[in-house]
């Protein structure tokens, strides 16, 4: 297969204002709003530091980009294109969101952590996914490593691994798989 043009006379631009390259985002997010995401970061964190101001909002912001797949602050620019600022309000700029990050004490890390137990324990109840758990759950915990090579893999660490029988320590990731299961049958009739 061979392109008809050649790459530097190609210029693709994506400027639709009504385009929503995340599609996706839109149930999320109503999700976590239901949840009382906004609620419980209002209630529990609070940045001394002017710039830690609105953090609802900005909490918001930052997970939304990270559902996106944004994996710095450059990346939460996602938010600002397309039909994003018609599909949603209070979208705030990617250094306006670093500034905010910044401002953040370990208490405050701390405070963060508190919404994000509430949080997931809200999601639980507005997601009734998995019939029968309330009656009887299995939950099977895997762990295991695969090696690294070279020294520049991020997050990759030494641990113990059986190699042909013998436990070698090796640079490796390591990964845990949570599977949680019921013994009812779930399909419909």
């Amino acid at each position: 297969m061979r392109f008809s043009h050649a790459a530097s006379n190609t210029h693709a631009i994506f400027d639709e204002e009504h385009l929503i390259s995340y599609g996706g985002l839109a149930p999320a997010l109503r999700l976590a709003e239901r949840a009382g995401l906004e609620r419980l970061v209002g209630e529990h964190v609070a940045p001394a530091a002017a710039d830690g101001a609105n953090a609802p909002a900005k909490i918001a912001s930052i997970v939304a980009g990270m559902a996106c797949g944004a994996d710095s602050i450059d990346g939460l620019d996602a938010l600002r294109h397309g039909g994003m600022g018609k599909l949603f309000d209070h979208i705030r700029a990617p250094s306006t969101l670093g500034s905010f990050l910044r401002a953040f004490t370990w208490g405050n890390v701390r405070q963060l952590d508190t919404v994000a137990w509430q949080m997931l324990a809200a999601l639980a109840r507005h997601t009734p996914l998995l019939p029968g758990a309330d009656v009887l759950a299995f939950l099977d915990i895997d762990s295991m490593q695969r090696r690294t090579y070279g020294y520049a893999k991020q997050g990759s660490g030494f641990g113990h691994t059986k190699i042909q029988g013998k436990s070698v320590l090796v640079r490796g990731l390591n990964v845990q798989a949570v599977t949680l299961s019921t013994p009812l049958d779930s399909t419909p009739t």
